[in-house]
């Protein structure tokens, strides 16, 4: 492999995807069993040994096996053979993660970080709910209750209705109906039965902890336990918009660099924009758009071309195309859809190809150039270096206990937040934190100490794009993380510079990237 570019097979000629055009997004296609997760490894690969770090939603568990030594079978060692190099069986660095905690470590984040723009979405609220949601963040911020999980969202929701609560407080802000804080109580509720309850919380993630090398400068695997995630459509994609954004808000702007700081696969994409709501479609189509100039590859993995809606499709340059079976009127549109995408050969019948092509060849076209896509070839993908196939539940539970991430984020900590302080308010008995869980504010021992983001993370940057002001939402301002102590202190200090940085920096995102979602 050349410095400066990936092989990823051969067909008249080798057939690479260079480092500095890498970050131009991808599209990986083909019915099951054809060879895309194989085809997607040997991407990640390349990567990792070229320094650039990978995550990837691993639906079927296919993919956890980079992670381990590879075989030397008699069919990689030919199919090497026959593309002019040795075969030599390698293990990459990976982390493997779970937003449920089970099959790596977890991720979590605030509500604060999420914003009440973004939360009313993924909650599909209509205009009156959303302008609810809006004050609750507003009274959150103004009277320094900390949002972080769940239970602080729905106990102050429920304030809002009491008299003797923050009702007075909130119509200020414009007509509080009970009927409506009840229906956004029941839309919490169903995205807390996918699973909700286990992301929002403390720590939160560090989204650096994604862009790590190892210790040989070799990019780290990123693998995202997904089975039980695409079951939960509303928490895959809750996850997906609060990861998009983060990388999004807090990413330099690079322009074309050398290789990418990141590259996500996103595998069986159509599950994804099947199930998500319409939220996370049109929030992926912009950050597709724009994510490429901070360093930020975005490849899909799907079965078929037509489930990735036109408006990203287009967004999309490196290409490879495993075959299609044409048994049915949508399966024959998918085919000659296909096939018009690519910069033709002359030498190949393109749309014939496809639904020929066996396991482990399919039709490829990388920009090369100025960015320019090349003509189509058949070409035979090369053999991965790591294990083909899933790892064992022991081999994992020996990457995750040898992880430079280990006891970072596997314990819970619930600080002390919204929930505890209209408790006390109210006299009422707050709960005590289940074994293994720390009290309020403390740290496990062996885990590093967290801190909450004061900016809204989600609310404060594309929750500021995606809405505008709205009603306010969680503050603005720099990045710096914090205790919840610090954060209350600091903001009771500089309420008047929080106001102006939030609209400033809310005035310079619209003007930039332009209205959306509207």
């Amino acid at each position: 492999m050349a410095d400066d570019s990936i092989i990823i097979g051969q067909s008249d000629k080798p057939e690479q995807l260079l480092l500095r055009l890498a970050n131009r997004h991808g599209l990986v296609t083909g019915a099951t069993g054809t060879g895309k997760t194989v085809t997607l490894q040997v991407l990640a690969e390349g990567l990792s040994n070229a320094g650039v770090p990978v995550f990837a939603a691993d639906i079927k568990g296919d993919l956890s096996g980079v992670a381990m030594m590879g075989d030397a079978k008699d069919a990689f060692v030919k199919r090497a053979k026959e593309m002019g190099y040795q075969y030599q069986p390698d293990d990459f660095p990976v982390t493997f993660w779970d937003l449920f905690g089970q099959q790596g470590h977890p991720i979590r984040a605030t509500v604060l970080e999420m914003g009440p723009l973004l939360m009313a979405r993924l909650l599909e609220l209509n205009d009156t709910q959303e302008g609810v949601l809006n004050i609750a963040f507003r009274i959150a911020d103004e009277q320094q209750l900390p949002l972080i999980d769940m239970k602080d969202l729905r106990l102050l929701l429920n304030e809002m209705t009491k008299a003797d609560g923050l009702k007075p407080v909130a119509t200020q802000y414009g007509n509080v109906a009970d009927a409506t804080v009840g229906s956004i109580l029941r839309q919490l509720l169903v995205l807390e039965n996918q699973g909700a309850d286990k992301f929002f919380g403390e720590p939160a993630l560090q989204i650096t902890d994604f862009m790590r090398t190892d210790r040989t400068g070799r990019g780290m695997i990123n693998i995202l336990a997904a089975d039980k995630l695409m079951a939960n459509p509303r928490l895959y994609a809750t996850f997906l918009l609060w990861m998009l954004s983060e990388l999004f808000e807090q990413l330099p702007e690079v322009g074309d660099p050398d290789k990418p700081k990141l590259v996500f696969f996103f595998d069986e994409a159509h599950l994804l924009f099947n199930n998500a709501p319409k939220a996370l479609l049109e929030a992926v189509e912009q950050v597709v758009r724009l994510i490429r100039s901070k360093g930020v590859g975005i490849y899909f993995v799907t079965q078929n071309p037509l489930d990735v809606p036109d408006t990203v499709l287009a967004q999309l340059g490196n290409r490879v195309q495993h075959a299609l079976r044409a048994f049915t009127p949508r399966d024959q549109r998918a085919v000659k859809a296909a096939a018009t995408t690519f910069r033709q050969n002359p030498k190949i019948n393109t749309e014939e190809a496809i639904t020929q092509l066996g396991v482990g060849e399919a039709l490829v076209s990388m920009l090369e150039g100025k960015g320019i896509p090349e003509m189509v070839s058949r070409t035979l993908i090369r053999p991965p270096s790591g294990r083909v196939g899933p790892v064992t539940p022991e081999e994992r539970a020996g990457v995750i206990a040898a992880s430079a991430m280990r006891g970072k984020y596997d314990t819970a900590v619930d600080s002390e937040s919204a929930y505890e302080i209209l408790s006390r308010r109210r006299g009422l008995q707050t709960p005590q934190p289940a074994p293994g869980q720390g009290a309020p504010g403390q740290v496990q021992p062996g885990q590093a100490p967290q801190q909450a983001s004061t900016t809204g993370g989600l609310g404060g940057v594309l929750g500021g794009i995606l809405g505008g002001i709205a009603g306010g939402g969680s503050s603005g301002g720099g990045r710096a993380r914090m205790t919840i102590t610090e954060r209350v202190i600091t903001n009771m200090a500089s309420s008047a510079a929080r106001t102006v940085g939030t609209q400033v920096g809310r005035a310079i995102l619209r003007g930039v990237l332009g209205s959306l979602m509207k």
